[in-house]
């Protein structure tokens, strides 16, 4: 073998050397990003669903308890307000609503109340906007259906002591994530003219991303009483 060669060798022995060290980098990074994307997408969901339960558990609990000498809170502990049902989302969907839209909130596989930059009417208030956030995807993912909710869908909003059942009126596909109108007391967009009984879901869109904002709007329809059984509304208990 000439000098010349041998000198090829060479560089062609190195170049395969770094070639098989870029693939088993990109083999790693593969790796890692697998393991991060299911990290996100299916280890968060797991434990936030695990913690949302266990804290659904316990306020229910709370609610089975006998009332005190004083009338029940609105709020109990952790902040809990009730559930959350849209049949439009599975027959048996269900969601803890908790106050507030922190991450120390939405990744705990709850609904958000907003306190800003609106502070949001409560479903039991003579007017305003109830106005919920939830993940689209991780933590519990509890809005990752929220675009097959259409107008006439039934959401309800279970209490202690009453059912709030809501029909949706409109819906806005995608808006920009800093489009706060869309929770105002009367939202824009949604098509009401005045005050009214209001309810607001939003997520990120589109799926897997936090882009854009999507809103779901509706009005109260009626208010039913909660008796002993808890009986839900007919709303929860048709086909669908």
């Amino acid at each position: 073998m000439t000098r010349c060669e041998a000198t090829t060798e060479r560089r062609r022995s190195s170049l395969l050397a770094l070639v098989g060290v870029l693939g088993e980098l990109l083999i790693t990074g593969g790796l890692v990003l697998t393991l991060f994307v299911v990290y996100a997408l299916w280890w968060t969901n797991l434990t936030a669903d695990n913690r949302s339960g266990r804290a659904g558990e316990r306020l229910h609990q709370v609610w089975a308890a006998p009332p005190g000498p004083a009338a029940p809170r609105p709020f109990q502990g952790e902040g809990a307000v009730g559930f959350l049902h849209v049949p439009a989302m599975g027959k048996n969907y269900q969601v803890l609503i908790r106050m507030g839209t922190g991450s120390e909130i939405l990744n705990e596989g709850a609904a958000g109340v907003y306190e800003t930059p609106y502070h949001s009417a409560m479903p039991w208030d003579p007017s305003g906007n109830f106005a919920l956030a939830a993940h689209r995807d991780g933590h519990g993912a509890k809005f990752h259906d929220l675009d097959a909710v259409e107008k006439g869908d039934a959401v309800v909003v279970e209490t202690r002591d009453s059912w709030y059942v809501y029909r949706v009126d409109s819906v806005l596909a995608r808006t920009s994530k800093n489009d706060t109108g869309v929770i105002a007391p009367i939202p824009e967009g949604s098509g009401y003219q005045g005050p009214g009984r209001y309810i607001t879901l939003t997520t990120c869109t589109p799926v897997y991303t936090s882009r854009y904002r999507m809103a779901v709007w509706g009005s109260l329809v009626r208010v039913d009483p909660v008796d002993a059984a808890r009986t839900p509304p007919p709303e929860l208990t048709a086909d669908h």
